[in-house]
């Protein structure tokens, strides 16, 4: 009988012990870092990884993972200071470095990070412009880790780093961008292919100059052009026109133009001294003596009236003077010495 109340009581103990044991008793994981709060006070040291000891009911244990962790910034949209309205989002890499900030600071670090990394990138898209979100990324990566990483600091964490994942910009932004790229990329062709004409005539231009020192050079080439034409086995051959041959033919008109314009001149020349020689103007008919000869070339042009009327003689002979009228002839008009006889007869 006494033995079976020992062995009970001795089984009694045993699992109080345990669950004492159970109580004052926890793990810590590698990963993790143990803050301690005794009767409500956080303890100054924190647990490390392993077995960590408890006063039953005044202890509690509070684990904080110490790995990075990877947060995503939902897109934020905005407008860039070159006035392009846009959607960014990014990442945020960050781990605690402080376990009691951590938690004594801050009621939930992992929102609060979230909260201030949306704040930070609206900040930041308003300060850059579109160029720069696109292809200058990592100035602004570091000025958006700078901005996240001051409030941070307070509550134990360190960021790690940011990174700003897309940019989508609107429809009618992609095509202005695809043009400006289209007309960038027409540029640098148009460039390429000037240059390459520019090194080719240098080059042409000293082929023509080795050539023009050896006339019998440009026939071996007119002959091996021939060569290659025919080895394509071609029904039309064709033959290259020298430029030159053109240039003489147009020399040798333009000289036959010119010598028939000084034979139709001298021809002109001849006959006005002809004319003028029989003391008939070979200009305008019908003219004064007195007017001078006019050649071929200016018969076709009427000197003004004015002009031939000043080069015609006007040497009038004068009248004779009149004699005294008559009683009869008061009314009859005195006449020029052509029409004096008449007036006479007329009188008597």
């Amino acid at each position: 009988m006494v033995v079976d109340v020992v062995i009970a009581v001795v089984v009694v103990v045993l699992m109080l012990t345990a669950v004492v044991a159970g109580l004052s008793v926890r793990v810590v994981q590698q990963f993790q870092q143990g803050v301690v709060f005794r009767f409500g006070r956080v303890r100054d040291e924190v647990r490390g990884p392993g077995l960590v000891a408890l006063i039953p009911v005044a202890d509690k244990l509070r684990r904080v993972n110490v790995q990075i962790v990877t947060l995503p910034i939902p897109a934020q949209e905005g407008i860039t200071r070159d006035n392009v309205t846009v959607r960014v989002d990014a990442v945020v890499y960050f781990r605690v470095e402080d376990p009691v900030k951590a938690i004594i600071n801050v009621q939930d670090y992992n929102f609060a990070i979230s909260q201030v990394a949306q704040t930070s990138l609206r900040s930041i898209i308003g300060k850059s412009e579109l160029d720069d979100l696109l292809a200058n990324r990592e100035p602004i990566n570091q000025g958006l880790e700078l901005m996240i990483d001051s409030p941070a600091l307070g509550w134990g964490i360190e960021i790690d780093r940011v990174e700003i994942k897309d940019v989508a910009l609107p429809e009618s932004m992609k095509r202005s961008m695809s043009r400006q790229a289209e007309a960038e990329r027409e540029r640098r062709a148009r460039i390429i292919t000037a240059d390459g004409e520019y090194q080719a005539s240098a080059r042409l231009s000293e082929a023509a100059a080795v050539m023009s020192a050896t006339p019998a050079a440009l026939q071996l080439r007119l002959l091996q052009t021939v060569v290659e034409v025919a080895a394509e086995k071609n029904s039309t051959l064709v033959l290259p026109f020298p430029v030159e041959l053109l240039r003489f033919l147009d020399s040798a008109a333009e000289t036959h133009r010119r010598a028939a314009g000084e034979a139709a001149g001298a021809a002109e020349d001849q006959a006005a001294g002809a004319a003028q020689g029989a003391g008939e103007p070979a200009g305008v008919p019908g003219a004064g003596a007195g007017t001078p000869p006019v050649s071929g070339a200016e018969a076709h042009e009427l000197p003004p009236l004015e002009e031939v009327l000043e080069s015609l003689p006007l040497d009038v002979p004068p009248a004779p003077p009149l004699d005294p009228p008559d009683e009869g002839s008061a009314d009859v008009p005195a006449e020029s010495s052509d029409g004096s006889e008449g007036g006479r007869g007329a009188a008597g």
